[in-house]
């Protein structure tokens, strides 16, 4: 069991939630499942909280109500080997919710994601300032992260 795990707060999507990110990550998995009882506070068998792992990592949805809504303060980053595996990601995650700038998207649920090339921080903390400029700078006029710009850009070219 990991020391740590992150707990979102659905108003009465968890299951559906949980199917979603499932589906989308290769090594992904769920787990235990919890129920309702007539105590409440939702209807009795629906799923009050659901386990799930995507890549190793450990999640818990729970079905709360809506009194919470999530917010771009936290998010998730997806580090991707190359493009092609920035552009699935995109693409999923993105499936009905909204793109943001500089790699960021809100999924269908509202649940942030960061989707950026493994090599994006080695570009941005080179040695050379003017490079890391140029990086940020082609950075900032990106939605879904395009690396082979981005590596024009720590490159000067």
């Amino acid at each position: 069991m990991q020391k740590i795990t992150p707990f979102l707060w659905f108003d009465n999507q968890a299951e559906e939630a949980v199917q979603f990110y499932v589906s989308i990550f290769k090594d992904a998995k769920i787990g235990k499942t919890t129920r309702y009882t007539a105590a409440g506070p939702q209807p009795a068998g629906s799923v009050m909280t659901m386990s799930f792992t995507l890549q190793g990592q450990e999640f818990t949805a729970l079905n709360g109500g809506p009194h919470f809504k999530f917010t771009e303060a936290v998010s998730f980053v997806v580090n991707c080997a190359d493009q092609a595996e920035v552009d699935y990601f995109w693409e999923k995650l993105s499936a009905g919710g909204s793109e943001g700038q500089c790699g960021w998207l809100k999924d269908k649920f509202g649940l942030s994601w960061q989707v950026v090339p493994v090599d994006l921080l080695k570009m941005l903390s080179q040695s050379d300032p003017v490079a890391g400029k140029r990086v940020i700078q082609a950075l900032m006029k990106m939605k879904k992260l395009d690396v082979g710009a981005l590596e024009k850009a720590a490159k000067g070219d």
